[in-house]
């Protein structure tokens, strides 16, 4: 059975977590939890783009029918 070791690379030198301290080791849990969150909310930013596209769309629709119908006279 093999030893998987948990190595991170910082300006092109590798580092062994278990070999680094207690602060160091908060950064880089902390790190990984913002790269989390900040996908997230990359992702959650995209859903928001999509529906407010979605509903400028409608809007935009809605606004042309009705000045074709006024223009048709046909809500005169």
């Amino acid at each position: 059975m093999t030893e998987e070791k948990n190595i991170i690379t910082i300006n092109d030198k590798e580092y062994n977590v278990a070999e680094l301290d207690q602060n160091q080791q908060y950064f880089i849990a902390q790190i990984k939890d913002l790269d989390i969150k900040v996908g997230n909310l990359k992702f959650q930013l995209d859903q928001a783009s999509v529906a407010k596209d979605s509903f400028s769309q409608a809007l935009i629709k809605s606004v042309e029918e009705v000045k074709n119908e006024t223009e048709d006279g046909t809500n005169s």
